[in-house]
């Protein structure tokens, strides 16, 4: 079972203007999924802020780093310019695919900049901050999790399994 850290990046529910609902959400999902969410953390839409918890969750080795929000066009959506800053290799499939299966809910899909990559021995990535869309984008790719959690975290891992 590995660990994961879920981030809410929302200037309304950190001010405590609106209940979060994003997290509470990625939280259930992945909890469903078999993993052990160890750290749930609410943030408001500021990069360095982002890039500094981003930056402590590597540093705890969480395997899995969740974020939920910030991903659309609004000027303070930066939570893939901080991720971007934090990762060190891209994961691409993983956004693409998300976006890919959004699209069958909605054309708004094309609209996130949703990103995803690896950070030493942890995998972050970005989920929209709606709380329906990000467990969806989340059910997307979730079967591919485990063993990229794996491949990333278990050096003697057989990854051709």
């Amino acid at each position: 079972m590995f660990q994961v850290a879920v981030v809410t990046v929302s200037d309304s529910s950190y001010r405590g203007e609106r209940i979060d609902k994003g997290g509470p959400a990625v939280t259930k999902a992945v909890i469903d999924a078999g993993f052990e969410v160890v750290s749930q953390i609410l943030l408001p839409d500021e990069q360095a802020a982002i890039e500094a918890a981003l930056r402590e969750l590597v540093g705890l080795k969480i395997p899995l780093i969740l974020t939920t929000g910030g991903t659309g066009l609004s000027s303070r959506d930066v939570t893939p310019e901080a991720t971007r800053q934090v990762i060190e290799r891209e994961v691409p499939g993983l956004a693409e695919e998300m976006r890919r299966q959004g699209l069958a809910k909605t054309r708004f899909a094309l609209l996130s900049r949703a990103v995803a990559g690896t950070c030493e021995s942890s995998l972050i990535i970005n989920l929209p901050g709606n709380p329906e869309g990000a467990v969806e984008s989340l059910q997307a790719i979730i079967d591919t999790l485990t063993h990229a959690l794996r491949v990333l975290t278990l050096p003697a891992y057989d990854h051709t399994k």
